[in-house]
Parts: structure tokens; C-alpha cells; sequence
């Protein structure tokens, strides 16, 4: 729509020669009601006996109109922050989950933003709405949770092109919360718990085999060497002595015990 330029017709013309020759008969009365001004971040739409006078939206700064021929509709260019309600969500694995969001976008076509759509505010709202539960319903209840941003730009890029001819750019989606059922929260914990006690037992299982492995090779090195099990044995009486002053332990060793029962048996 905003692509056409047709002739508004010599009716058409008649009327702007008119309105054009009553301004400069009340001038300069009638130039308060033909002077507009357009913030910076706002651009203005003309329409002339209805058709879009250019194709090019309008300032900002002043602009001029004619009465009663001219009409105007201010657009705003700045970023628009668009809150998606909890939406009802089936997810790919069977269940059921809430999730809101949030949507930024932004003007940057004025002229298609009017001409292309009713209210392109609640199109791109309702829009929103949709793309969310189209596209988490095609994801489980694990990828929704662990891949938010993936799922954000998936969401961004249909969002974008399908509003690319309203002329509005979706600069950023964001995931804000997502809710589960109670029963599915603590079916969720008691996996998590579970999964958590297996890797403590696996890493107990792996530090008893290291354990095992060092005292091996102890072994191997107190049997080679008799005065470095005398000299362990003094050094197990010095702990417990400093842990607790009022109870002495005197290991005595396993070869004297043997070379007294063996004299016992002699005698």
C-alpha cells in the first residue's frame, strides 16, 4: 500500500487549491493549525484526501499540513518492551508447564507500521503469544529448561520475519520464568538426589581402590625394611598419646608375639 503512488484525480486537486487559497486568506492565523511539531523520536504519516502523501514518513521537527485536505498519524520509533503472559504449554514429552516471557522490539518503517496493519501493537503481542507455545511445545520438558537462549533466538527469528513487512524489528527475546507442576518438582529432586548418591558412591568405591593400591605398596616397603615398622609402630603411640593424654595404646609387634610363643613351646 505504502509502494503506490497514484494521482489523487483533478477533484482532488481542486480541493488542495482550495484549502491552499483559504490558508493564505487567513494568514497568518491559519498557520498555527498547519504547523505541527514531531519529536525526535517520533515520525509522522501525512494522508492527503486519504492516500499517503510520500512514501517517506516525516520528520522530525516542524512539518506543515494543509486543513481540512491533510491528516496525520504519529508513530513512535523507540523500543517497545512487550511482556508475554504465562502461557499453558504441553511440552514434547507430555507435560504440562507455564512460561512467560518478554519481547523488545521497535519501529523502523512508520509508513508500513500504519498502511500494513490495524494496531500493530496487539498483532505483535498476539503474535508473540503464539510463536511461544508453537515452539516450546515442539521441545521436552529438559530442553526447555537447559536451553532458554537457543529457544530465545529460535523465537527471535520467527518473530522478526514474520513482522518484517509491518515494519517492526524484534531486537531481543527473553524466557523469564518457567513453571512445572509440584508433583513434577519433587520427582525432578529425587532424581537429582539419586543421581547425586551414585556419584558419591563411585567416588567412595574409587578412593577405597586408590587406598588399597597405597597400602600395597606400604606393605612392600615395611617388608622390606623391619626397623621401618618399629619406627611406624612409635609413631602410631605418639598420635593417639597427643589426641588423648589419658589412655596409652603400646602396640607390640606381630614377630616378637611369635618368638615368645615359639620359646613356650621349647620350654
Amino acid at each position: 500500500i505504502a509502494d503506490r503512488r497514484e494521482g489523487i484525480g483533478v477533484c482532488g486537486w481542486i480541493l488542495v487549491s482550495i484549502s491552499f487559497l483559504l490558508v493564505l486568506i487567513t494568514f497568518p492565523v491559519s498557520i498555527w493549525a498547519c504547523i505541527k511539531v514531531i519529536r525526535e523520536y517520533e515520525r509522522a504519516v501525512v494522508f492527503r484526501l486519504g492516500r499517503i502523501l510520500s512514501k517517506k514518513a516525516k520528520g522530525p521537527g516542524l512539518i506543515l499540513i494543509l486543513p481540512c485536505t491533510d491528516t496525520f498519524i504519529k508513530v513512535d520509533l523507540r523500543t517497545v518492551t512487550c511482556s508475554i503472559p504465562p502461557q499453558e504449554i504441553l511440552t514434547k514429552d507430555a507435560v504440562t508447564t507455564q512460561v512467560d516471557g518478554v519481547v523488545y522490539y521497535r519501529i523502523y518503517s512508520a509508513v508500513s507500521a500504519v498502511a500494513n496493519v490495524t494496531d500493530v501493537h496487539l498483532a505483535t503481542f498476539l503474535l508473540a503469544q503464539t510463536t511461544l507455545r508453537n515452539v516450546l511445545g515442539t521441545q521436552s520438558l529438559a530442553q526447555v529448561l537447559a536451553g532458554r537462549e537457543e529457544i530465545a533466538h529460535s523465537i527471535q527469528a520467527i518473530l522478526d520475519g514474520a513482522t518484517e513487512q509491518w515494519g517492526i524489528k524484534v531486537a531481543r527475546v527473553e524466557i523469564k520464568d518457567v513453571r512445572i507442576p509440584v508433583g513434577m518438582q519433587r520427582a525432578m529432586a529425587a532424581e537429582a538426589e539419586a543421581a547425586r548418591e551414585a556419584r558419591a558412591k563411585v567416588v567412595a568405591a574409587e578412593g577405597e581402590i586408590n587406598a588399597s593400591k597405597a597400602l600395597k605398596r606400604a606393605s612392600i616397603v615395611l617388608a622390606e625394611s623391619p626397623a621401618g615398622l618399629q619406627l611406624r609402630y612409635l609413631q602410631t603411640l605418639t598420635t593417639l598419646a597427643a589426641e588423648n593424654n589419658s589412655t596409652i595404646v603400646f602396640p607390640l609387634p606381630i614377630n616378637m608375639l611369635e618368638s615368645l610363643g615359639q620359646r613356650n613351646r621349647g620350654g
